[in-house]
């Protein structure tokens, strides 16, 4: 039988995870596009994922068939999963391009709205492109919306060390497709869902997947950026009652957007907060990135919500607020400077 020839794009956190199980799949031939100084100890050692929450903290090992930081030597793969942080993306559109073929596809495993977010939705921004993610376009001339796979993770990991990966919870997956008109299930998605499933992933087939990206980033948009300013876990931010009260504030301006170009929340900030707080103290990957010094995603997270909030018209004063907080802040650390 054939293999299904998959190259995970960027071995943080959250590509080891995935690709220390996707390696053990016999019906997986794995490849990692990675940057140069973690060839050698993927190479040496694998992928690994610690469990924190397994009794004795067993950890999973994979092994990929091949690591590089040169994109060439792959060749075209049947799925890409990128796995960086959005930051990255377009400095490497030109090492992409030697992984796709005409039948490739992306699935993206990463923080908040992609380029391609309005292009499933109706209305009259059905057709815009952020400026704040893809300002020239690069991305999209690149790699046409024919290739991508939208995704969703719900698992929270930290980087131990180079491919290896601690796993703290949650082992959740969505995958579908960008333009869904018919809400049928591709067989593209259908192949990833059940392959991720195979290696005993959470993963679920979804046929709205703007309406999971959306939901997912409610809770994203605020805890990242003010765990970031704060230098706390979730729980702390939780329990500062004028700190919960600032969070619902900005929930409700994003529910708004949300009915405005056709994704309705139902559930209350307040319902929201109740579901983080069963996740524990936990730090956000912002604050994360912000610990180990590296740019962080405030575009994919806020600055595209602004954007469709000016084109909609809708007045954000306290989304605009913990966005000048979270820029000035993050400027100031040299971690953040702007798409647009």
């Amino acid at each position: 039988m054939k293999k299904i020839k998959i190259c995970i794009v960027g071995c943080g956190a959250i590509g080891t995870w995935l690709g220390a199980h996707l390696a053990n799949s016999p019906l997986v031939e794995l490849n990692c596009l990675v940057r140069k100084s973690y060839v050698a100890p993927i190479q040496e050692l694998g992928l690994r994922v610690t469990f924190k929450q397994s009794p004795d903290s067993e950890t999973l090992v994979g092994q990929p068939l091949l690591v590089t930081d040169q994109a060439q030597e792959l060749g075209p793969q049947d799925w890409i999963i990128i796995a960086i942080k959005a930051t990255s993306l377009q400095s490497l559109v030109p090492q992409l391009s030697s992984l796709i073929a005409e039948n490739s596809r992306i699935w993206t495993a990463m923080n908040g709205l992609p380029w391609w977010f309005m292009r499933g939705l109706k209305g009259p921004l059905s057709n815009h492109c952020f400026k704040s993610i893809d300002p020239t376009g690069a991305v999209e001339r690149a790699f046409p919306l024919k290739h991508w796979v939208g995704g969703v993770v719900h698992a929270s990991c930290s980087l131990h060390a180079v491919g290896h990966a601690v796993h703290h919870f949650g082992k959740g997956l969505i995958v579908g497709d960008p333009v869904n008109s018919d809400a049928s299930i591709s067989a593209q998605v259908n192949q990833l869902t059940h392959l991720l499933k195979s290696v005993g992933l959470d993963a679920i087939a979804s046929s709205t997947i703007q309406k999971d990206i959306w939901y997912k980033l409610w809770g994203n948009m605020t805890m990242n950026p003010i765990s970031a300013l704060t230098g706390v876990t979730t729980d702390k931010i939780l329990d500062d009652p004028l700190l919960i009260q600032f969070v619902s504030q900005v929930m409700q301006e994003a529910k708004t957007i949300g009915r405005g170009i056709g994704l309705p929340i139902d559930q209350t900030p307040e319902e929201r907060h109740l579901m983080t707080r069963k996740l524990g103290a936990f730090k956000t990957s912002m604050l994360q990135d912000v610990e180990h010094k590296r740019p962080v995603e405030l575009d994919v997270l806020l600055s595209a919500v602004l954007e469709l909030a000016a084109l909609a018209n809708i007045q954000t004063p306290f989304t605009n607020a913990l966005m000048g907080l979270s820029r000035v802040q993050l400027q100031g650390l040299g971690l953040y400077a702007s798409a647009s």
